[in-house]
């Protein structure tokens, strides 16, 4: 009997030692990306004429009005899919029962393979110069913000991939 209900705690009610700190970072990488989607990444600016900080927000306005396509792969990509492959793996952790994590855990892998936070990355950057032409463009504490957001998603995944699969002891 007591080992039913072993069986039926999740990761997180069974967490010792460094696995107690993978629910945490799970549920401050979902609560992260959407501030990095609001901070400025950069500005783009031609001196004495124009300035624009570009946040995901931003970018994705500014997709919307020049490439619907574009808009629709990189809302997918870099917006959707990492915060639904966050709330996935701590949903995983806090809630599934620690027998049936790592199976659920792996079937998530092609989550974080189509969450490509690059894709959206490499389209701000290019909504930005081709806005800008002779201007600069200036990195904000936003781009770093966002980066650290990508790798602790990544970090906090692999983490609670390894704890799922080494037990314990």
């Amino acid at each position: 009997m007591a080992d039913d209900q072993h069986h039926g705690r999740s990761q997180a009610g069974g967490a010792c030692g460094w696995r107690r700190a993978v629910g945490p970072l799970l549920l401050v990488n979902v609560a992260l990306l959407p501030v990095a989607w609001l901070v400025p990444l950069f500005t783009a600016r031609i001196p004495l004429l124009w300035r624009q900080d570009v946040s995901v927000i931003t970018g994705l306005a500014e997709l919307w009005r020049l490439d619907r396509v574009l808009f629709a792969v990189v809302l997918l990509f870099a917006v959707a899919l990492p915060l639904l492959k966050g709330l996935a793996v701590a949903a995983v952790w806090y809630l599934v029962p620690a027998r049936r994590a790592a199976p659920a855990l792996r079937r998530m892998e092609v989550l974080g393979k189509l969450a490509m936070t690059e894709v959206f990355l490499l389209a701000v950057v290019i909504v930005g110069l081709k806005g800008v032409g002779l201007g600069r463009i200036e990195i904000a504490w936003g781009l770093h913000l966002f980066v650290a957001a990508a790798l602790l998603s990544l970090a906090s995944s692999l983490l609670a991939a390894r704890a799922v699969a080494r037990p314990p002891g």
